[in-house]
């Protein structure tokens, strides 16, 4: 049997080298399958939630709001149809075109691509915690004053959006407010006027310009 001598005189043979290899390698290996198990166990002991409706509790513009729906019910559904709050719109509901737009934490999300039990435990605002003691917010009055809304259906999404950049960037250029709304879509055309309420809520000052077109030019 070969064995391994060292200048300092430590020897070890090819037995006790393979014994000791297999010993560690075993240990290794039922340490791994005791997290794996540890992990299954724990995944098995979950609760499944469903199908039938549970009670849930959402932290809404700054009020706990308790409610029961299903397990599938969006964000979106139950705050239309299951509380009073029905400032958010459904629109597509493909999460495509933003009418649906609410804060997660002061964060745009898309309310009907997001599950209710998914938002417990977080700072959920809707166009309605907006305005304070009955005073719009400077977001809402500069949409007013830009005459930014037509149908009124994509206005509350691009308020949200507007309102989240602004809390992000309280001077936002131009170039950042199309940014920031570009996952709106206003079916009328008024992104003119809410590009000019983004900035004038900012205090950013812009300067309106319009194109005259001769019609002696046309003929």
């Amino acid at each position: 049997m070969s064995e391994f001598k060292s200048n300092d005189g430590f020897s070890i043979s090819r037995r006790s080298f393979l014994k000791t290899f297999g010993t560690s390698a075993a240990v290794a290996a039922t340490a791994q399958m005791e997290a794996v198990a540890k992990e299954l166990e724990k995944a098995n002991a979950e609760k499944v939630l469903g199908p039938e409706p549970l009670p849930i509790t959402l932290q809404i513009n700054g009020k706990p709001m308790k409610v029961q729906v299903e397990p599938r019910t969006t964000l979106l559904d139950a705050l239309r149809n299951h509380l009073p709050l029905t400032g958010s719109k459904e629109v597509c509901d493909r999460a495509t075109c933003g009418a649906c737009t609410v804060l997660l934490d002061d964060k745009p999300v898309y309310s009907c691509s997001m599950l209710a039990i998914e938002a417990q435990r977080r700072a959920i605002t809707t166009i309605e915690g907006l305005a304070a003691n009955g005073k719009l917010s400077k977001v809402q009055e500069a949409f007013i004053d830009k005459d930014a809304l037509m149908c009124g259906y994509c206005t509350p999404g691009f308020v949200m959006s507007v309102t989240a950049l602004l809390k992000a960037n309280p001077h936002p250029t131009a170039d950042e407010v199309r940014h920031a709304c570009s996952g709106n879509l206003c079916r009328c055309g008024a992104y003119p006027g809410i590009l000019q309420a983004a900035l004038k809520a900012a205090g950013v000052s812009t300067t309106a310009k319009t194109e005259v077109i001769s019609y002696a030019r046309l003929a």
